[in-house]
């Protein structure tokens, strides 16, 4: 392969996870545009966060704007993002981070490319299911408008197909519970499935001292 030998670290996944305290997983949010995936993604997020798990979102939008800022939206381009942040975040989940990943990941092969990826690590497919009149009616982002106007072709659920899962781990229903709600049913689903039990959770006392180290290093970088 192009005269490349992978390298081995001498460190095992297990002894990372002891670090940080918990065990790592890939929780994959797949739906159409408009249905609700970021602000269930950062919700979740912050709920971990507060129960003092280490969890961080990867989101369609914020990947673009770097790892792949150099991708359009033709199908190849699609199964490359979707490739690229597959890799990304099997890296973030042998360090033992929570990863929520939210894309629109169209494409069921990508989706299942992934999770073989993952190997044994954890991967827990989400479909954020919400039909597409309720995504149209929503439009957060104005999209739908465009799409509808003819600025944007090959748009997912109308001029682009949308392959809902088969056997996604979860379902979550964003047009008939609030946000909230959302949240805490995807919650108590991660832990019947396993994905939140960890070797122990960062501690109140070790979480207050995250903040006053952040705290010191914004005064220090104000002083200076």
């Amino acid at each position: 392969m192009r005269n490349l030998t992978w390298s081995p670290s001498n460190v095992t996944p297990a002894e990372r996870c002891t670090v940080i305290g918990q065990r790592g997983a890939l929780i994959w949010l797949t739906g159409l545009s408009g249905a609700g995936k970021s602000t269930i993604a950062v919700g979740l997020e912050r709920a971990l966060v507060d129960d003092g798990h280490v969890a961080f979102v990867l989101d369609g939008d914020n990947v673009r704007h770097g790892l792949s800022a150099d991708l359009g939206f033709s199908d190849g381009d699609r199964e490359e993002n979707i490739r690229r942040v597959g890799h990304v975040a099997k890296l973030m989940v042998e360090i033992g981070i929570i990863v929520i990943a939210a894309f629109i990941s169209p494409f069921r092969a990508d989706r299942d490319g992934v999770r073989a990826l993952m190997g044994d690590l954890t991967f827990i497919e989400v479909f954020i299911d919400a039909p597409l009149y309720v995504c149209e009616e929503r439009d957060p982002k104005g999209i739908y408008r465009k799409v509808r106007a003819g600025k944007i072709p090959k748009f997912t659920g109308i001029s682009s197909p949308y392959e809902a899962p088969e056997n996604p781990e979860v379902v979550v229903k964003t047009s008939e519970n609030t946000s909230a709600e959302c949240v805490s049913t995807m919650r108590a689903q991660l832990e019947i499935l396993g994905a939140l039990a960890g070797l122990g959770r960062i501690s109140v006392e070790s979480r207050s001292k995250l903040g006053r180290i952040s705290v010191d290093a914004e005064e220090s970088t104000c002083a200076g």
